[in-house]
């Protein structure tokens, strides 16, 4: 009887993992069907988000380009000491600051609160000290500067500077350490993001698009009532309302009227590269997750990881850089293209990267595994541009030159060019080019060896005829 039973259960268990294997196939499968695709845009938001302390701006998620990538991109613009609501995502996250500074704080559960502001007592004994405040670390945010974000890990940020603090976010959906399906989802400390929710409605109907919302957000404590939160905050019913921001109508980003008092240390001073009067001593071995460091900068020319002087560098932040990538298996890399300059074409092997132009514009083509040009137009700054893996791609700057910053889908983004003296052509003997393409010995020697450059090209005298010969990219 005890064996019929047991063999029974291992029978049920077996079937159980089949059918969750096959779901898991299926799953993966559609994943395979939305990158499928034969045409990439190049996007702007779809729809904005008014509040009393700046603007939110969202892309369109349930685009083919970032269903493919599996990811979901966001702007926010914090004006004067505005300060973003604490909020958590279903995803770990990348922050890129495009513009301004301040400050910003993660809270981590179970890390204990390391800033501490004493006040002394009436009678002025060192011994009758109490804390004023005790809270988590809390970190400068300057222009250039690069934010990694555990999935829900609560963070906020305020804008203590003279401009607009301006943030430009992509969330990792499809990440291991998101569980849900891969709609974005942020669910806030504080406020009544529903008002939002209804401007994103109003905004869809004006469009005319039926599709689901872009992202979902609104305030946990909304959801719960009033006695319990009375009850797990030891406070009255009015302030437990309070929590509930049932009447609260300025929105995810608010005015701080008197400023933002917070115990924080004085700052180094810095060079007009961001570069501090004091080295930092950090290399990933001494790191705790309540110690973690969470920001890089990568403004700094110096730091460039491929630098041509004629035509452009890139720099990139990875886990060597930022150990902590390495959890969220993330990166990013920043570009820059003087006027006129080419970047080889190239494919990223084990990553998707979406680039946002920061700065100038630059003309893109994008190759599909069919030897299709899914994209061959022009990108402006403000834009986002998915490429996915293996799809080629090649970038060259306009008149103004061309800046951008890329979000990869992995800690340590590996691509490999098609010309250039580290490139696939290069590696390859002379009579693979010329039986490969049907081309004498002498042109095979001239493709492999005609760029000396290794990733960026300065322009060519045919380039340059080329475009002012009236050569028109349309996006």
């Amino acid at each position: 009887m005890a064996k019929t039973f047991l063999s029974s259960l291992s029978l049920l268990l077996l079937l159980s993992s089949a059918s969750a294997f096959r779901g898991g196939a299926d799953w993966q499968q559609q994943g395979r069907r939305q990158c499928d695709i034969t045409r990439i845009n190049a996007q702007d938001p779809s729809s904005r988000l008014e509040s009393e302390g700046g603007v939110s701006e969202f892309w369109d998620h349930n685009s083919d380009d970032f269903q493919c990538a599996g990811v979901s991109f966001h702007r926010h613009t914090i004006r004067t000491r505005g300060l973003l609501l604490p909020v958590y995502h279903n995803a770990p996250m990348l922050a890129y600051v495009l513009q301004g500074r301040g400050i910003f704080g993660v809270m981590v559960s179970g890390c204990p609160e390391t800033f501490e502001s004493p006040q002394q007592s009436p009678e002025g004994l060192r011994g009758a000290e109490k804390f004023r405040d005790r809270h988590q670390k809390i970190e400068q945010l300057r222009e250039g500067d690069v934010v990694a974000i555990r999935a829900g890990d609560p963070h906020w940020a305020y804008n203590n500077g003279d401009e607009d603090l301006v943030v430009v976010v992509m969330q990792d959906n499809s990440n291991n350490a998101n569980q849900l399906d891969q709609n974005p989802r942020s669910f806030f400390l504080a406020g009544n993001p529903e008002m939002g929710q209804q401007q994103q409605h109003q905004q869809q109907r004006f469009r005319g698009d039926s599709r689901r919302e872009q992202h979902e957000f609104g305030n946990i404590f909304h959801g719960l009532d009033v006695e319990t939160l009375a009850e797990v905050f030891d406070c009255d019913q009015e302030t437990a309302r309070k929590l509930r921001s049932e009447n609260d109508e300025r929105g995810l980003i608010v005015i701080a009227e008197r400023g933002l008092q917070v115990i924080k240390p004085p700052s180094y001073r810095e060079d007009q590269y961001g570069r501090r009067g004091e080295r930092e001593g950090h290399n990933g071995l001494e790191e705790t997750i309540c110690s973690a460091k969470m920001r890089e900068n990568v403004n700094n020319p110096s730091r460039a990881d491929i630098y041509n002087p004629n035509a452009g560098r890139l720099s990139t932040v990875n886990s060597f850089t930022l150990p902590i990538l390495r959890f969220l298996q993330l990166s990013l890399a920043k570009g820059v293209l003087y006027k006129n300059a080419m970047m080889a074409p190239h494919w990223f092997v084990n990553a998707h990267s979406i680039m946002y132009i920061t700065r100038g514009e630059s003309n893109i083509q994008i190759v599909n595994q069919n030897g299709q040009a899914v994209f061959d137009g022009q990108v402006r700054e403000g834009q986002v541009l998915v490429v996915p893996q293996n799809f080629a791609v090649v970038k060259e700057a306009g008149e103004q030159g061309c800046e951008w910053v890329e979000f990869q889908t992995n800690a340590n983004a590996m691509f490999n060019t098609l010309s250039g003296r580290t490139s696939a052509l290069r590696g390859l003997p002379v009579d693979v080019v010329a039986n490969a393409y049907q081309i004498s010995r002498e042109e095979a020697e001239r493709v492999k060896f005609s760029r000396p450059e290794t990733l960026f090209f300065s322009p060519s005298r045919s380039s340059a005829a080329r475009r002012h010969g009236g050569r028109v990219a349309s996006a």
